[in-house]
């Protein structure tokens, strides 16, 4: 008796199945990866009395139809066939209802497989997923058109985060511009989802960019996800707490917070600001330091440390670069076999939405490095003057951009001193 496993997939959207989830009993394992399957009609000419196992009764055929003659004819030759996904077996077959409702779920799983081949389709194509157009879009005949009415709520929406940094407060403020009302977990998805940065983004894992005009720059698309990056290692309220040191500054011996203290002395028109540990645990406790002194020599310590510290830095490490320039060596190569016939244009397809996968994920990892203008930038940063001419939340925001943590010594009885500490150094306690 002849045990056979048989399998077909729509290379488009199904990845190949491992042949030993069968086990080690069967004789031959056939696999169709065609829709006029070549290997099930070879073996429908050359039956014999054994055992047939199937995943699904639909692997037979795309029609009701056709899967009813195949079915039919297998079983003629005196062949069992075995579909575990319907529970069917021919020796024992189902009557009445239970062979309507059996004819009902072949018909939906051959529906629900042409529809994940036409969506298949459409991503080798670069067309929108099936639904509603996001937020700020509509649906146009071959891609996503910007929606100039609601573009611009995302748009302010973007630049205010970048601004000042607080997701609540964008919320906030397009809510009284716009008089748009939206969740804080929907605007993160605004900043982070791939579709605003000109992307399709296809079942949860595949990026193809490039393929619609972005409502986020790449530009800013980098300083958001370096902003949220950086933010995650921030107490809640010093994410967006208005002064430029907000939740960076900490004890060099102790690894607590210092938080800023406002307060205006006894009959004196100006307030005061300054630095205090907040849960310091040494005895006696850290003093607190004068919070515009410890500005002022955040900005002489970057002046003096940033530029040659970014003079050393290599900013686009050469293997990213190289994976990059040989993708496109092979979207170029494989125009070339297209044109010359040695490639069908299906195959063609296929392969260059796989290329478009992999060049997004690359160029994901690049915009989690420095900008590209962080030369020219430090040079900027060194000047002392071009810091005091910024507001708060532009010095905040540059900070944030290059430092980790601001470590402070301010032992009782001794000078205070701080010490900055680069995104690019090890962070506080590390052993590396």
């Amino acid at each position: 008796m002849v045990i056979i496993a048989y399998e077909y997939i729509d290379p488009l959207w199904q990845p190949l199945p491992d042949p030993q989830v069968w086990g080690q009993e069967i004789d031959h394992w056939v696999l169709d990866a065609e829709a006029a399957r070549p290997q099930l009609r070879y073996w429908l000419q050359r039956l014999a009395p054994g055992y047939w196992l199937l995943h699904q009764l639909s692997a037979l055929g795309q029609t009701v139809m056709e899967v009813s003659d195949r079915l039919r004819q297998l079983e003629a030759a005196g062949i069992t066939v075995i579909a575990l996904a319907e529970g069917y077996v021919s020796d024992r077959p189902p009557s009445g209802d239970q062979l309507l409702a059996l004819w009902d779920q072949v018909k939906q799983q051959l529906h629900q497989q042409t529809l994940c081949h036409s969506h298949a389709r459409n991503r080798l194509k670069h067309r929108p997923p099936p639904g509603r157009a996001p937020y700020g879009y509509r649906r146009g005949k071959e891609h996503y058109v910007i929606d100039r009415a609601a573009a611009v709520v995302v748009k302010d929406f973007v630049e205010h985060f970048l601004l000042y940094g607080s997701l609540s407060a964008a919320v906030r403020f397009i809510a009284t511009t716009h008089h748009k009302q939206i969740s804080v977990a929907t605007g993160r998805r605004w900043l982070t989802h791939p579709v605003y940065r000109g992307h399709l983004y296809y079942q949860g894992k595949t990026v193809i960019p490039q393929t619609h005009a972005p409502l986020i720059a790449p530009d800013e698309a980098a300083q958001v996800d370096r902003l949220l990056r950086r933010q995650r290692s921030l107490p809640r309220r010093s994410a967006s707490a208005p002064h430029p040191l907000a939740g960076l500054v900490i004890c060099r011996q102790c690894q607590q917070r210092f938080g800023r203290t406002q307060v205006q002395p006894y009959r004196q028109p100006s307030q005061y600001a300054y630095l205090r540990p907040l849960h310091c645990p040494l005895s006696p406790k850290c003093r607190s330091i004068p919070y515009d002194a410890a500005l002022a020599a955040v900005i002489d310590q970057i002046a003096e440390r940033l530029p040659p510290a970014i003079a050393q830095l290599s900013l686009l490490p050469p293997p990213l670069t190289a994976q990059l320039q040989a993708i496109e060596t092979q979207l170029h190569r494989l125009a070339e076999l297209e044109a010359q016939g040695l490639l069908d244009p299906e195959t063609a397809q296929l392969r260059r939405y796989k290329l478009a996968g992999e060049r997004a994920q690359l160029e994901a990892q690049q915009a989690q490095l420095p900008p590209s203008n962080l030369v020219q930038l430090a040079v900027t940063l060194g000047q002392p003057q071009f810091w005091y001419q910024l507001s708060a939340a532009e010095q905040r925001f540059y900070l944030r951009e290059f430092l980790r943590a601001i470590e402070v010594t301010s032992r009782p009885c001794q000078p205070w001193s701080i010490h900055l500490q680069f995104i690019w150094e090890s962070p506080i306690g590390s052993t590396a």
